[in-house]
């Protein structure tokens, strides 16, 4: 098995040490930095599988290093945010964030989430040979390339898993509850609503008029069903 690649951006270096210490535990190979503009070009020359962010951050946030992320790197991302402060969650997620942790945090959970993270790329890519379409919408689930109109759409990881997890029970109604055990496993620890945030980032992808889908319906009181 590859050792996964996480790199830790914070600028306080006790929480750094502490959650590279945590990790390594669990045979992780960690980095750390300390503000936004090192993470980025770290990110560029180490790939990493995993990213966890801070929001405040020197020189650059949080929020502004993962919009540059974002344009060319699909690294899982697991946000750093201020406690009870619902903006930040909303924000990271909005940005592509893949998940979010307030402070001050167990590390023994955010070992989890990081576990739960990376084991999406088990649980939720099947690698089918069969490249599907659907109207406007084509999906190679073993390449994990989305085209519509026959032009690449870029997804997080966490929506390519999202999308996928609807497919495969097309035409059935799936709960936020159904959909994370999908994506994040059993073993999640956030907000539900967090599904409704990752489905609002993929219509504004995949469909024509998100007022109106016509691919990820809304079944009120019950979830999300794929029509294609």
């Amino acid at each position: 098995m590859d050792t996964k690649q996480i790199l830790v951006v914070d600028d306080e270096v006790v929480v750094c040490n502490t959650i590279r210490a945590y990790l390594e535990a669990e045979g992780f190979k960690v980095e750390t930095t300390f503000d936004g503009v090192s993470a980025l070009e770290m990110v560029k020359t180490r790939t990493p599988d995993l990213i966890i962010l801070d929001v405040m951050l020197p020189k650059l946030d949080g929020f502004e290093v993962l919009r540059q992320l974002r344009q060319f790197s699909e690294a899982y991302v697991l946000m750093l945010t201020a406690k009870g402060d619902e903006f930040d969650k909303v924000v990271g997620l909005r940005l592509g964030a893949d998940d979010y942790l307030t402070k001050p945090f167990s590390p023994r959970e955010l070992v989890a989430r990081v576990q739960a993270i990376l084991r999406r790329e088990r649980t939720s890519t099947q690698h089918e040979a069969e490249v599907l379409q659907f109207s406007q919408l084509t999906i190679d689930p073993a390449a994990q390339v989305v085209k519509k109109d026959s032009v690449a759409v870029t997804l997080t990881a966490t929506e390519f898993a999202l999308l996928t997890a609807l497919i495969r029970h097309r035409g059935r109604v799936l709960s936020r509850e159904q959909l994370i055990e999908a994506i994040w496993g059993y073993d999640y620890f956030g907000d539900t609503r967090v599904i409704d945030t990752h489905i609002r980032r993929l219509r504004s992808k995949i469909e024509d008029d998100t007022a109106e889908p016509h691919y990820i319906i809304t079944v009120r009181g019950s979830g999300y069903r794929f029509d294609g």
